[in-house]
């Protein structure tokens, strides 16, 4: 039975997680953000074209995507303690898969879409464990706001929190199928910043600006 509620519980995760939030928001406020920008629906490319509210409400918003499946999972009775961390770091890897390639974006409009999945990562780590989340967060935005690299900052937070959390299963903290959400997560946020990584070597990476965005025309 645990496993046919496991099967369940990591297709909802999915599709919760590929809840079109930045793209719901870019279109009541007249933008298609896959043409603006950096053609993603997260909240740094919301901040940029159309401003910082909405890019707060896409992150908090992206953030629950993360959070809400890996909650349901803790909350059920699971009749063994392996499936139980099986299911909240599936669920999580799940939730974010879904924001980075949104079935609901393909659905709508032909072509897969998504965000980087800095938020929903940050939402999955709160609920898999705070401390972790907190960690990484206290890293990654100092380094925001020192650099004003948000690419920077995200990439270093999430890895970071994922690191730590790797190193708790070896000091035997959490379970060992948490690393493997841990270096799933973390790695999928470090490849999907791939050209951000580029453009940082180069020094041509675009800084984070504390003025709101403006939707670009056609």
């Amino acid at each position: 039975m645990d496993l046919w509620v496991l099967a369940i519980l990591i297709l909802a995760a999915y599709l919760i997680g590929a809840l079109p939030s930045g793209m719901v928001i870019g279109a009541l406020h007249g933008v298609d953000l896959r043409q603006h920008g950096s053609g993603k629906t997260g909240a740094t490319n919301v901040s940029r074209v159309i401003g910082r509210r909405a890019a707060l409400l896409v992150f908090v918003l992206d953030a629950l995507k993360g959070a809400l499946p890996v909650l349901i999972a803790r909350l059920i009775d699971w009749h063994d303690p392996n499936i139980e961390a099986i299911a909240i770091g599936c669920t999580a890897v799940a939730a974010l898969l879904g924001h980075v390639w949104s079935l609901w974006i393909r659905l709508f409009t032909g072509t897969w879409g998504g965000g980087r999945g800095v938020a929903t990562a940050i939402g999955t780590m709160v609920a898999v464990n705070p401390w972790v989340a907190l960690f990484g967060l206290l890293i990654g935005i100092p380094i925001i706001a020192i650099s004003r690299y948000v690419s920077l900052g995200s990439i270093l937070g999430v890895t970071a929190g994922s690191l730590l959390m790797v190193l708790l299963v070896f000091l035997q903290r959490l379970s060992p199928w948490l690393a493997v959400y841990a270096l799933a997560a973390g790695g999928l946020v470090v490849v999907l910043h791939h050209d951000n990584i580029e453009r940082l070597l180069k020094g041509t990476e675009r800084k984070f600006s504390l003025k709101p965005g403006q939707p670009r025309q056609h």
